[in-house]
């Protein structure tokens, strides 16, 4: 099964069961992961374009069954049952916390499974994703000390998220 277009993503994010506030938050980060990946075309990067507006559309999917960190492997899951391309799943998948590696996933109680994003448009997702809280854009510092102050300042998971923002901000500024 291909993509479902823009339209279709909204369709069955609602009839899945997402909240309003969920699909406003996801609209959102699709209309930064959009701007972040034309920022990538412009630089002369390859990007699948309708993959990341999709995948930043659908990527809280898993929030429609719980708003815990599992939420990302439920979407996944979702998506998979629903015959939607993988690559749809996997960004859905991995877009939790700045990833989470598989001997951390484990220790939550995750499927024991690498949920580190990879490729550039998971990546785009992930990191739009934690430009958004609620409905409002913030900056990455703001992330940050979110996640420091639920999840501890030691926290492995801070410096994944500012290793990505590293690489995110210097591949977008970096001459071509």
């Amino acid at each position: 099964m291909s993509l479902p277009e823009r339209e279709e993503a909204l369709t069955i994010m609602h009839e899945v069961g997402c909240s309003m506030g969920v699909i406003e938050h996801c609209q959102r980060v699709t209309k930064i992961a959009m701007r972040i990946a034309n920022s990538f075309v412009e630089k002369g990067f390859e990007v699948d374009l309708d993959l990341v507006e999709i995948g930043a559309l659908m990527h809280d999917i898993g929030r429609s069954r719980t708003h815990s960190v599992e939420h990302g492997v439920i979407g996944g899951r979702i998506t998979r049952e629903m015959g939607l391309p993988e690559p749809l799943s996997r960004i859905i998948e991995r877009h939790i916390g700045a990833g989470i590696p598989r001997d951390e996933a484990e220790r939550i109680g995750l499927p024991k499974a690498d949920y580190v994003p990879e490729t550039l448009e998971e990546k785009i997702v992930t990191y739009a994703d934690k430009l958004v809280e609620g409905d409002r854009e913030v900056d990455i510092e703001f992330t940050v000390e979110k996640f420091a102050e639920e999840l501890g300042r030691n926290h492995p998971s801070l410096d994944r998220l500012r290793a990505l923002h590293t690489e995110i901000d210097e591949l977008i500024v970096a001459d071509s």
